[in-house]
């Protein structure tokens, strides 16, 4: 993995993906949790696909337009930088009309198994 890779990721929306289904608001349109889901996605797989384990530790994006149930979406991840385990991204989603999202996002890179014997403990 180096700075400027790049991993996308594309569904099509369903009737689970919209904010009422999410409860975090009362229309049928695609779901600010679901967006964000989707781009930290990216991220994850982009390191996935190198043989890293990772968890997200920070996101913040913004939500700029609404898109409807089958509307394909595709987000997209960038690496910005790399300091030892911490890598961090550039988000953005977008559909067939432009961008629909987009922000930063932080993972760390994670012995699986390490990780989840801290928390069982």
């Amino acid at each position: 993995m180096n700075v400027n890779d790049i991993f996308e990721v594309t569904i099509t929306v369903q009737e689970s993906d919209t904010a009422i289904a999410h409860k975090s608001g009362g229309l049928p349109v695609y779901a600010t949790p679901a967006m964000i889901a989707l781009m930290e996605n990216a991220a994850f797989m982009l390191l996935k696909n190198d043989g890293k384990d990772s968890v997200g530790t920070e996101m913040n994006v913004k939500h700029t337009r609404a898109c409807l149930v089958g509307t394909e979406v595709t987000a997209k991840a960038t690496v910005t930088s790399i300091n030892g385990n911490w890598v961090n991204f550039n988000v953005v989603a977008s559909d067939n009309k432009g961008e629909i999202g987009n922000g930063v996002h932080t993972r760390y890179i994670i012995d699986a198994e390490k990780f989840m014997s801290k928390l069982n403990k």
